[in-house]
């Protein structure tokens, strides 16, 4: 089994910074990359940011040059940090792994719970 969590969220004003956790843990021989995408009401959900183990990133263009993303190999934990948020940026945000457990297995996507992302004043 694998558990992927997340942490973070919350209530920030525009202009404001939040920083999302979330750590995979459990049967895991190594992963691939992780990465979060969001979902706001009545939209489909998105990629925002995601990252391999080597570093490599990819950004939703919405969020370049305001949104971080990094990652912890020996944790297994990447974290988003947000900076400059608008109110656009509210959404539920679910963080994912694809994670390497066996041979046979091979790469599977475990998801997390999501968190609650709102910007508003």
């Amino acid at each position: 089994q694998v558990q992927v969590v997340e942490s973070g969220g919350g209530l920030v004003q525009p202009g404001g910074s939040l920083r999302l956790s979330c750590a995979a843990s459990g049967s895991i021989f190594s992963i691939n990359d992780m990465g979060w995408y969001r979902q706001s009401p009545g939209k489909e959900r998105d990629l925002v940011a995601r990252i391999t183990t080597g570093g490599s990133t990819n950004y939703a263009d919405s969020v370049k040059g305001r949104f971080t993303i990094s990652i912890d190999n020996a944790k297994n934990t990447v974290y988003l940090q947000m900076n400059s948020l608008k109110p656009e940026d509210t959404a539920y945000y679910s963080c994912y792994a694809n994670v390497f457990r066996t041979a046979v297995a091979g790469y599977s996507r475990y998801w997390g719970q999501g968190t609650q992302v709102t910007v508003s004043s």
